[in-house]
């Protein structure tokens, strides 16, 4: 559906995309009216960024109004690599996000470190030698195989399991590479239903992929907190209390999932970092961004430090290196984008998660988020008294992008900056590629525009997430921005004030352990080190900060 509105303005010859005498407002959840269907994604061809020039059709008539040029996100990058983060050599077409997803950005102010890229290339060539398939990835397996632990093949591992939605194995799974680059480890990562169709393959030559003949993987999906195998049940029967290497099992599993116990959680004490270094296979399963814990142990916190100088920066820099949408992913994201958001002269997204029972829309969260926008001046208020505002020279453009699994917000919204003008005159351009109404984890498709949202998400210029969200998590580092972040509602009324500004880009680690290692005793890990505080959005969470 399009709704055309007048306005005065003046041609910006230096930028030829449309005339502001004839602004189209899209209404893009009438593209789409069955959810399940991924039509929307495909109303433009994928393209970067030379795209063939839209034409406005008059719908009435079928005449052709006129033809527009799609603005550039970006200009053409000089370093594709984001200064050495990412490795030069690597096929370009098989994951073309990899090289190509600076063109949709601005330039980047967080450089990665001269060590941290010195590591990445030495965990590359190490990965290279280990990964599957290799002489010593096939020698460790026959230890394995016999549960004897052997530390002549020189090749420790952490397999990471497939478990939990998108947005935690997103954080999860750069937690669990984190930890390998800290421990000399090699990552490999079980795929899951869909592993292989969303991320591209981060590493030159050797597959991150655990294989599938992998002779532990019948057991994956029985492990949890109670299997004999997890750490925490090792220590209490005692495993570890002869410490000569014979001795060793050839694996342990760690379950760092969000019911851990006291005994799982040792796991983040240095004492307990010693005696699991000796053992070849560590299998992780997690549903946390657990990295803020790993700054308080000591044994780690120098490599840290010299990896991560901007300790606000690590799930920026581990995600953009990490982290690249397949093709049939970056397609999705990059249609849209052309489609709909390059043009804005300003971006804006709007994240929203509800932890209700039902899936909404709710009318006290439509409530908060107008009001978060409006008072951070985010979007202009609308005028109600004049049909029509005619500012002087050119209006702004202004485009915001919502992700939500309810239309009732998009809706809520783009009716009423459609019904009245806004009191600057800025044109305010409302989009929202999908409304799921439910989380559908198992579904390739549901992972697939997620993924891609998640993406937009961190295109945008600013950014609203709601508490809690480790969808909102993942864009805003992903994108380096600081959100504002809608407060989480109680009783069914809008908080006052609606949000607040994130004071770092960094996730939140929802379930922190408290306890202190050395004493032996609980504490609060939010007061032992300046960089690792309490969150915003959850008062016992823990997240890294900058000062």
């Amino acid at each position: 559906m399009i709704r055309r509105f007048k306005g005065n303005s003046t041609t910006d010859q230096t930028n030829p995309v449309e005339s502001q005498n004839d602004i189209v407002f899209w209404d893009v959840s009438s593209v789409l009216k069955d959810s399940s269907s991924d039509g929307f994604w495909t109303l433009a061809d994928a393209r970067l960024p030379n795209v063939k020039p839209p034409q406005k059709v008059n719908f009435a008539s079928g005449d052709i109004i006129e033809q527009t040029t799609f603005r550039q996100p970006v200009e053409v990058p000089q370093d594709k690599l984001l200064g050495g983060l990412l490795p030069a050599g690597l096929d370009e077409k098989s994951c073309l996000s990899r090289y190509q997803s600076v063109l949709y950005r601005k330039k980047n102010i967080h450089q990665p470190s001269s060590h941290l890229i010195s590591r990445l290339r030495n965990y590359e060539s190490q990965h290279k030698r280990c990964g599957p398939y290799t002489e010593s990835y096939n020698r460790t397996l026959k230890y394995l195989n016999s549960n004897q632990y052997n530390s002549s093949t020189g090749c420790n591992y952490v397999v990471w399991l497939s478990f939990s939605g998108l947005g935690n194995r997103i954080l999860s799974l750069a937690s669990a590479f984190l930890y390998a680059l800290l421990t000399n480890r090699v990552l490999l990562v079980d795929r899951g239903l869909d592993i292989p169709d969303l991320f591209c393959e981060p590493f030159p030559d050797v597959s991150w992929l655990l294989p599938s003949d992998f002779p532990l993987t019948d057991k994956f999906s029985s492990f949890n907190q109670k299997s004999p195998e997890s750490y925490g049940n090792m220590l209490k029967n005692n495993v570890f209390a002869n410490s000569v290497s014979s001795s060793l099992p050839a694996y342990v599993y760690l379950h760092l999932v969000h019911d851990y116990d006291e005994h799982d959680k040792l796991f983040f004490c240095d004492q307990d970092q010693t005696v699991l270094r000796q053992v070849p296979w560590l299998i992780l399963k997690t549903d946390n961004y657990f990295i803020p814990s790993l700054f308080l142990i000591p044994s780690f916190e120098q490599e840290l430090h010299n990896l991560f100088p901007e300790k606000g920066t690590v799930l920026h820099h581990l995600c953009r290196y990490l982290l690249n949408p397949t093709n049939s992913v970056w397609g999705l994201i990059t249609r849209y984008y052309n489609a709909y958001l390059a043009t804005a002269d300003e971006k804006i997204g709007i994240q929203i998660r509800v932890f209700e029972a039902g899936p909404g829309p709710y009318q006290y969260v439509s409530d908060q988020i107008l009001a978060c926008v409006i008072k951070e001046n985010l979007l202009p208020q609308i005028n109600k008294n004049l049909p029509i505002i005619n500012p002087p020279g050119k209006p702004k453009i202004k485009a915001v992008l919502i992700t939500s699994l309810s239309s009732g917000y998009f809706e809520a919204l783009r009716n009423m900056y459609w019904e009245h003008p806004t009191i600057t005159g800025e044109i305010i351009e409302l989009f929202q590629p999908s409304h799921e109404v439910y989380q559908q984890t198992e579904k390739q498709m549901h992972n697939r525009k997620a993924w891609a949202e998640m993406y937009l998400l961190s295109l945008m210029d600013k950014l609203v997430t709601s508490s809690w969200s480790t969808f909102g998590y993942v864009a805003q580092s992903l994108g380096g921005l600081r959100p504002w972040i809608l407060y989480k509602v109680e009783n069914q009324t809008a908080p006052d004030p609606p949000c607040q500004r994130a004071l770092s880009m960094e996730p939140c680690f929802h379930a922190p352990p408290f306890y202190d290692c050395k004493r032996k005793m609980g504490t609060d890990t939010g007061k032992i080190v300046p960089n690792v505080q309490h969150c915003e959005d959850m008062s016992w969470g823990l997240k890294l900060f900058d000062g």
